[in-house]
């Protein structure tokens, strides 16, 4: 496993602006949180999708790729740290 995070940085109050994902060995999201300017939270995992989250369909691409995308800041971070945003995420 590895684990990501993501700030989007945009204007857009309809879309999160940090993105904490769980990543398996095949690229696939396992668990996700997303988190809005407001302080809502969203979240999904392989049985249960709250506040409008939903886990990839396609591989998670590489962190050089997704920093490449304009207002896309990555970083992976310990799986300590996303088990933390895990455990808040209601």
């Amino acid at each position: 496993m590895r684990y990501l995070y993501v700030k989007w940085v945009h204007k857009n109050p309809g879309d999160p602006v940090h993105l904490y994902s769980e990543i398996g060995d095949d690229s696939y999201e396992r668990r996700k949180v997303e988190i809005w300017a407001d302080g809502r939270k969203g979240f999904a995992d392989g049985s249960e999708e709250k506040g409008g989250t939903s886990l990839g369909v396609m591989p998670v691409p590489s962190l050089k790729e997704i920093a490449a995308q304009p207002g896309y800041e990555p970083k992976e971070i310990p799986a300590e740290d996303f088990q933390k945003i895990w455990l808040k995420r209601r």
